[in-house]
C-alpha cells in the first residue's frame, strides 16, 4: 500500500467515525432528552432552549448560529479541521432533522417519552452518556459539531485545557440563560430547568472527557533481557517508538544489564508485549502508567511562553539562550 492510498484510507475512516459519532449524538438527543425538555449546553442546547421557548425549529437555529462561527475555524484551526467541521454541521442538520421526523408523537403534538413520564433524570442520564460518547468519537476523529466545539478547540490548540473544561465553562452560560424565557414557567421551574441541565453539563463533558483521556493514555514500559538489542531493534521496526537502552546492575546476580526503557501509547501495549515474548519469553517487564507524555510522536505541550522568555532573556542578557520562537 503507497503513502496516498494510507492516507486516503485513514481520511475515509475518519468521516465513517465521524458520521457514527453524529448519528449517536442526533439519535440520543431526539430520543432521550427532546421529549422531556432536558436543556444542554453548546449550540444546540441553545437551539433546543429556542425550540423549546418559541418552536422554532431547532435545525434551523443550529445552523444559521454555525455558520457564523465557521470563520473561525478557518483561521484558528486551519482548513482541514473546517472541511470536517462543515461535513459534521451539515450531517448533524439533516440527522436532527430526520430523527425529529422518527420519533412518535402523542395527541397533543408532543415527542413521546420513551422512558415513561417520571423517568425524567433516568432518560438524562441515558441520553448525556451517548452524546457524551458521540461528541468524543467526533473530536478523536479530528472534526468538530461546531458552535461551542468550534471555541473549546481553539482554546485546546494553545492551551493546556481539556476540551471538557472549555465546555463546561460556555455550557454554564448557555444553561443559565433558561432563567430568561418566561416561558419555562415560574423562577422556580426555570430553576428545575437549570439543576437539569447543570447535570447533563457534568454527565456530558465527564463522559468526553473521560474517553478522550482514554485515548490519549500513554504507558512506560521497562524491559530487561538479555536480548534487549533484538526486542529494541523489533520495537522500532513495528512501532515505530524511540528507545533507551539504560545501565543497570542486578545486586542480587552481581551482574551489569542493560534496561529498555520507552513511552508507548496504551493501545500498543499487546503488540509490545507480543514482541518481547517472541524474541525473550524470559523477559521481566515492566510496565506503569503515566500521567502525560509530550513531545515528538505524543501530545505537544501547550503553554504560553511569552513570560519565560522575558525570564530568561534577564538572566541570559547576552543572547546565550536561543528559543525555539527566535530560530
Amino acid at each position: 500500500m503507497t503513502i496516498n492510498q494510507q492516507l486516503i484510507r485513514d481520511e475515509v475512516k475518519d468521516y465513517i467515525l465521524l458520521t457514527l459519532g453524529l448519528a449517536l449524538y442526533a439519535a440520543a438527543f431526539t430520543v432521550f432528552l427532546m421529549p422531556y425538555e432536558i436543556v444542554t449546553g453548546g449550540v444546540t442546547g441553545l437551539s433546543a432552549i429556542i425550540y423549546y421557548a418559541t418552536q422554532f425549529k431547532l435545525e434551523n437555529t443550529y445552523m444559521i448560529i454555525n455558520a457564523a462561527l465557521l470563520g473561525v475555524a478557518l483561521k484558528i484551526l486551519g482548513l482541514k479541521f473546517m472541511m470536517k467541521t462543515i461535513y459534521a454541521i451539515i450531517v448533524l442538520y439533516f440527522m436532527l432533522k430526520f430523527a425529529q421526523e422518527l420519533m412518535p408523537v402523542d395527541a397533543s403534538g408532543h415527542f413521546v417519552k420513551i422512558l415513561g413520564d417520571d423517568q425524567k433524570f433516568m432518560s438524562l442520564i441515558v441520553g448525556c452518556c451517548i452524546t457524551g460518547t458521540g461528541m468524543a468519537m467526533v473530536f478523536l476523529n479530528g472534526g468538530s459539531m461546531g458552535g461551542t466545539d468550534i471555541v473549546a478547540a481553539c482554546i485546546n490548540k494553545y492551551k493546556n485545557i481539556s476540551l471538557g473544561q472549555v465546555l463546561m465553562a460556555v455550557d454554564i452560560c448557555i444553561i443559565g440563560s433558561c432563567m430568561l424565557f418566561p416561558q419555562f414557567g415560574t423562577y422556580i421551574e426555570r430553576f428545575h430547568k437549570v439543576i437539569f441541565g447543570l447535570c447533563t453539563m457534568f454527565i456530558e463533558c465527564s463522559v468526553l472527557d473521560y474517553i478522550m483521556n482514554l485515548r490519549r493514555q500513554s504507558v512506560q514500559f521497562l524491559i530487561f533481557s538479555r536480548k534487549y538489542e533484538e526486542i529494541a531493534d523489533a520495537i522500532m521496526q513495528e512501532r515505530d517508538r524511540g528507545i533507551t537502552i539504560l545501565d543497570g546492575h542486578g545486586w542480587y546476580t552481581g551482574k551489569d544489564v542493560k534496561v529498555i526503557c520507552l513511552m508507548a501509547k496504551r493501545n500498543e501495549s499487546q503488540s509490545i508485549f507480543r514482541i518481547v515474548k517472541i524474541i525473550d519469553p524470559l523477559a521481566f517487564v515492566s510496565q506503569s502508567s503515566v500521567i502525560g507524555v509530550f513531545g515528538e510522536g505524543f501530545d505537544k505541550i501547550k503553554v504560553n511562553t511569552k513570560n519565560a522568555e522575558k525570564v530568561l532573556s534577564q538572566v541570559y542578557p547576552n543572547n546565550e539562550l536561543t528559543t525555539d520562537s527566535e530560530k
